[in-house]
């Protein structure tokens, strides 16, 4: 019992049993639909089957296998996402800085963040469409919109965190404002800001995908609802899916590690993890 616990105290190994938990129920659920008089592979197939479909060069549209349709419409998909969310962070960070120096433009602006935050991204979408009247455009747009909230929120909390007493210091050595912000405020808000990003780099992606459905030009949101309509293979839908899945949590840990190498905190932590080892060496 005690290995067993010991086992699970490792990161991995709590990783590891819900990924098998999760592949025994996928599993169980092909299996009792394979049992039904629907075809399985329209509803839900075995994970062998996709893993073979991602294998497989046999050509589903426009001459191409079912892996390259994915790759080459995740490549629009995630430039698009991409964009979106840098012009979304730049814009949140910069609102924080904004809202921290002014209290004014807090109460004015803050309210309204939140209310945009609660319009769907499918009702949002639309709207953004008529005004912009370019499909692309309004791509990036709702991916900055989702993306610069929990940037701006997330920053704006790290300037609040900063302690008085660390004013107060910098008042001693009569520091001025852009050096307090400087020194003080935006490497103490790094890691909120870098919270931030992790939230919104997957909800770019998301919102970027679920743009595509709207408007037939590429995308995989586009052959996602393509593939639901059998216009090619079923297998092309999961494995958008799953690499949909996968871009979504790989841009949340890509996010982790750029903060690992830049964050003053991060680099400290991992200063004192080295000095630590040579001292029991």
């Amino acid at each position: 019992m005690k290995k067993i616990n010991k086992l699970f105290d490792k990161k991995w190994a709590s990783t590891v049993l819900w990924i098998l938990i999760i592949i025994a129920a996928w599993e169980i659920g092909a299996s009792v639909v394979s049992v039904t008089k629907r075809t399985p592979e329209n509803i839900l197939p075995h994970l062998y089957q996709v893993i073979a479909a991602a294998f497989s060069t046999r050509q589903v549209s426009a001459g191409l296998s079912a892996t390259m349709v994915v790759l080459t419409s995740a490549r629009t998909t995630i430039l698009r996402a991409l964009l979106g969310f840098l012009v979304g962070t730049a814009a949140g960070f910069v609102l924080a800085l904004l809202m921290k120096l002014s209290g004014l433009v807090e109460k004015m602006l803050f309210p309204y963040l939140m209310l945009i935050q609660l319009i769907p991204v499918l009702g949002l979408a639309p709207i953004i469409l008529s005004i912009t009247g370019d499909i692309n455009k309004s791509r990036i747009i709702i991916a900055a919109i989702l993306s610069f909230y929990p940037v701006a929120t997330n920053t704006l909390a790290g300037f609040k965190s900063v302690p008085q007493e660390k004013y107060d210091l910098m008042y001693t050595y009569a520091a001025k404002k852009p050096t307090i912000y400087a020194k003080v405020l935006i490497p103490t808000a790094i890691p909120y800001f870098f919270t931030g990003t992790k939230i919104a780099a997957p909800m770019a992606i998301t919102a970027s995908i679920l743009v595509d459905t709207l408007q037939g030009d590429g995308g995989l949101g586009c052959m996602l609802s393509q593939s639901l309509k059998h216009a090619m293979s079923i297998y092309v839908f999961w494995l958008i899916v799953f690499f949909s899945a996968f871009i979504g949590i790989f841009s949340g840990c890509l996010m982790g590690w750029i903060e690992n190498l830049i964050s003053p905190e991060k680099r400290g932590l991992r200063k004192a993890k080295k000095a630590a080892k040579k001292g029991v060496n």
